[in-house]
């Protein structure tokens, strides 16, 4: 039984070192023995969690797409029938995922296209329906706006939320929460500049 339990925890140590790893030197730029030195094993010892470095890169960026989408759609459930509350929602949990996995956004930018074409066209599917997700959002509180403006809208404001890895380093941030809300002021204006309206003030405001 515990064996079961700690094994997931060594694959999210891997898969954490390796994203670290990937952003600040490039996919090729690391070797399986300094992802393993990262976590305390030895580099052939990987291969007992991942068949490579190209099985541990489709993890993250398969796995954290899917992260998103599952993610949002519970947070739309839970807040059905308020739209601004599932907006504002959406909002948090990217903002979560912006300032907590920059990593990963940097592996997405440069890595992408070096995945197989099946989990390539995999990432997008769920990148789509995260999207549509957001629109739908989006449509609620401001029906005004045509869809392909909300969806050009929600491309942009994943633009700036994703531009977390030019902020300073995790731990150097004046205050997260802080940062947090900034980027929430600035995503629901964004939106509301789009729907040429004034917009309400995220939650907590």
């Amino acid at each position: 039984m515990a064996t079961r339990t700690d094994a997931p925890t060594r694959r999210e140590q891997i898969l954490k070192e390796a994203a670290r790893l990937f952003a600040e030197r490039g996919f090729h730029g690391v070797g399986v023995d300094e992802i393993g030195a990262a976590v305390g094993i030895s580099g052939p010892g990987l291969y007992r969690h991942f068949a490579g470095k190209d099985a541990m890169l489709a993890e993250l960026l398969v796995g954290i797409s899917e992260q998103l989408l599952t993610g949002g759609r519970r947070r739309a459930a839970e807040t059905a029938g308020a739209p601004e509350a599932t907006l504002d929602s959406l909002i948090e949990g990217h903002i979560d995922f912006a300032l907590d996995d920059r990593p990963l956004i940097t592996l997405h930018d440069r890595e992408l296209d070096r995945l197989r074409d099946t989990d390539r066209k995999r990432v997008r599917q769920l990148q789509r329906q995260y999207v549509e997700l957001w629109v739908a959002a989006v449509r609620e509180v401001y029906p005004a706006l045509a869809e392909a403006e909300a969806r050009a809208s929600v491309h942009a404001v994943f633009g700036l939320l994703n531009s977390t890895p030019h902020l300073p380093r995790p731990g150097t941030l004046p205050d997260r929460d802080a940062t947090a809300h900034l980027l929430h002021r600035l995503s629901r204006g964004a939106l509301a500049a789009a729907a040429g309206a004034g917009g309400p003030s995220p939650s907590g405001a």
